[in-house]
């Protein structure tokens, strides 16, 4: 049954007494913050009760906040209180006592390469004006800034509150109750919990080394999804990139299909800091794309900017919408954005933090490599690492005083080989003289069980 209490030798097998057993496991640290108990049934047929004598137990616990009930994903040990951090966001963030040396859970970037906010700040009173609430909701110099850097000629653009909420927005505008959406599994876990809101079933797709499998997206499309969401580079938690090569093979792929064209949306979320060329399938089905590029990993996670383009069609609906809610992103984070992509300082920040992401992540990869542990240097700031056993792994390294992140909550639905198991590592935030250390935890977490 894995982790938790040694059922075997239970003697009290009332609910109280499946209750206390857990209880004792938990206050012990044999089921950690965040550990998915085992089902009701499953407990019921090792100790041949009722499911119902199991369920009592189980309301036992919750009645005393030992364990947080989460639908259909299960039951689990209460960890951190994050209310508000949608189930799988709460699973995101791995397990392990506070004070650990090094934190490479988060997947966020590196404070000390992110540029330096100072001179924006200073020039911002002289740039931003005062405008009224029905004015054009992007500032036109940065539209023209981002026009020009834009990967492919768009019919219209805007400005969003980061990636997610770019990509909300579009979801909320063409996804219906039991609409089909393709992910990426793995992918990023916040979008599974996004679909799931919106009341859409998830059709997961598998990756390879250049994305998504042309061969899993025709066998997804012949669900007849309403959208497909994408990371064209710097995979969430994979780092693998999109190629122009496989860029097509997908077009074709979806030309091809029977049904109607889904809309692509394509999470560009580490654009700034990614070493991967810059494609889109824009460039071929402009009329069904719709493409973001969002700042946070390159110039600061709270600024909560991201640009959008697409046909006119979505983004005037997109903006519309955004008009009866928050109306538009502030102009004065606008402009301390254009401000940052203009300048020569913050472009010259931003290029050594991308060249320091290189090195940290290949640094890494070879220091592996000397230990026997072969994987695809990755694009961006993660490290997708294949494990014996993803609990163990955490456990080990958080004894080496590193936090990463359970590979579980990034699958959805397929999870490649059967028993195959990942964590998710920022190695982007391993400096040079941290580098040997932590690979020679990440090797031993690989074997550990």
């Amino acid at each position: 049954m894995g982790r938790g209490p040694d059922l075997a030798s239970l003697e009290d097998r009332s609910p109280s007494g499946i209750a206390g057993a857990f209880s004792r496991a938990i206050r012990a640290g044999e089921l950690l913050p965040g550990d998915r108990l085992p089902t009701v049934r499953e407990v019921a047929a090792e100790l041949g009760v009722s499911p119902a004598t199991v369920s009592a137990a189980w309301q036992a616990l919750r009645r005393t906040g030992a364990v947080v009930s989460r639908g259909r994903s299960g039951t689990y040990v209460r960890d951190s209180p994050t209310p508000w951090l949608s189930p799988r966001q709460r699973e995101l963030v791995g397990a392990g006592p506070d004070g650990l040396r090094l934190d490479l859970s988060r997947g966020t970037p590196d404070p000390r390469l992110l540029p330096s906010l100072a001179p924006a700040l200073r020039r911002v009173s002289e740039r931003a004006g005062t405008l009224t609430y029905q004015d054009e909701p992007v500032l036109p110099e940065l539209r023209t800034v981002l026009t020009a850097s834009w990967p492919y000629a768009a019919e219209a653009l805007t400005v969003v509150d980061g990636a997610t909420d770019g990509i909300t927005r579009t979801l909320e505008q063409v996804v219906g109750y039991g609409d089909r959406v393709v992910l990426e599994s793995p992918g990023f876990p916040p979008l599974f919990d996004l679909v799931e809101a919106l009341g859409g079933e998830i059709v997961p797709v598998e990756l390879d080394e250049r994305g998504i499998r042309p061969d899993a997206l025709r066998t997804a499309l012949g669900t007849r999804p309403a959208a497909v969401v994408l990371q064209p580079r710097a995979h969430n938690p994979t780092g693998v990139a999109i190629d122009s090569a496989r860029a097509e093979q997908l077009v074709r792929v979806l030309r091809r299909s029977a049904n109607a064209m889904p809309w692509i949306v394509e999470d560009d979320h580490s654009a700034g800091i990614s070493t991967a060329p810059d494609v889109t399938l824009g460039r071929w089905l402009p009329e069904h794309v719709v493409h973001i590029r969002s700042y946070s990993k390159s110039h600061g996670p709270d600024l909560r900017i991201a640009a959008m383009s697409g046909p006119a069609s979505i983004i005037d609906r997109v903006v519309a919408r955004r008009m009866l809610g928050p109306a538009w992103t502030s102009r004065m984070v606008q402009t301390i954005l254009l401000d940052l992509l203009t300048s020569s300082q913050s472009l010259d920040e931003v290029g050594e933090a991308r060249r320091q992401y290189f090195a940290r992540q290949r640094t890494i990869v070879a220091e592996l490599a000397v230990l026997g542990v072969r994987v695809i240097a990755p694009d961006g700031i993660n490290l997708w690492l294949p494990v014996r056993d993803e609990r163990a792994a955490l456990v080990h390294l958080s004894a080496a005083g590193i936090r990463a992140a359970g590979g579980a909550p990034f699958l959805a639905g397929v999870s490649g080989a059967a028993g195959e198991a990942f964590v998710r590592v920022t190695t982007g935030l391993v400096s040079p003289n941290d580098a040997a250390d932590v690979a020679a935890a990440l090797a031993e977490a690989v074997a550990a069980v």
